[in-house]
């Protein structure tokens, strides 16, 4: 696979500058990355590549809710298993170009042909549609952070590309500090916004309601961490007590 730039090495970005000089990736690390979700659930999803990493991709996407479409001429054994399935569309030849996109969300290109890469990149660019050529920063205009999920709860870690080493031991690191208590919590929770969607009548109300429960005393992670949920329930009905309007 292609990978960062390198100083000596093969020059795999749309400068196509035959040996690297780095000098596309000059100034990555001071660019600030809108942190977003996005929704893929009913949107066509594009992969280009069906080798490992394309395999890596698609079943992310899948997570997610979105149709996948993969274009390839050959396929990770996997990938065609999800293809026999109906899970995937895939469609068994290279990348024909803008095309291609034609009615697609995003794009993820993971191929080892730096000219199909770059291809992919400048016909995405050119319909103002997300991109994203794996290990490639400089063929991205979104790029894909580690994650940590449990539950409702998905926490990304991005060093910007800098080094996806250190992500993956943040994201270990964060996965036992953050356990699935806390997207039982999330779920508790979730259960008494309406109670205070109906009940509280400001945002500032409503954000002391749940900071108080959050950030109160007993913790209510290390409650469910040490299985009394009961005792978290009884602590939100007590805050919803504390904060309903007195009778007339």
């Amino acid at each position: 696979m292609p990978s960062h730039a390198y100083a000596g090495k093969e020059c795999v970005c749309q400068l196509r500058k035959g040996i690297c000089d780095q000098s596309c990736v000059q100034g990555m690390l001071d660019i600030p990355f809108y942190i977003a979700c996005l929704k893929l659930s009913g949107r066509r999803c594009l992969v280009v590549g069906g080798g490992d990493v394309g395999l890596e991709k698609v079943e992310g996407l899948l997570a997610c809710g979105g149709e996948v479409t993969l274009v390839a001429p050959d396929a990770h054994p996997a990938l065609r298993e999800h293809a026999t399935e109906g899970a995937i569309r895939w469609e068994r030849r290279t990348y024909a170009g803008a095309a291609d996109l034609e009615g697609a969300f995003l794009v993820i290109a993971a191929t080892d042909d730096s000219e199909v890469n770059i291809g992919v990149y400048e016909d995405a660019e050119a319909r103002a549609m997300l991109v994203n050529v794996v290990d490639v920063p400089p063929l991205c205009n979104f790029i894909l952070p580690a994650i940590v999920r449990s539950g409702p709860l998905a926490i990304a870690i991005s060093t910007a590309g800098a080094s996806p080493a250190l992500a993956k031991r943040m994201k270990r690191e964060i996965s036992e500090l953050f356990g699935e208590e806390y997207a039982r919590l999330a779920v508790m929770l979730n259960d008494a916004r309406g109670w205070a969607k109906a009940t509280l009548p400001t945002y500032d109300d409503r954000k002391e309601f749940f900071e108080g429960i959050v950030n109160g005393d007993p913790d209510p992670a290390a409650l469910i961490r040490e299985g009394r949920e009961g005792e978290v329930l009884a602590l939100i009905e007590a805050a919803k007590q504390s904060r309903a309007p007195a009778p007339n």
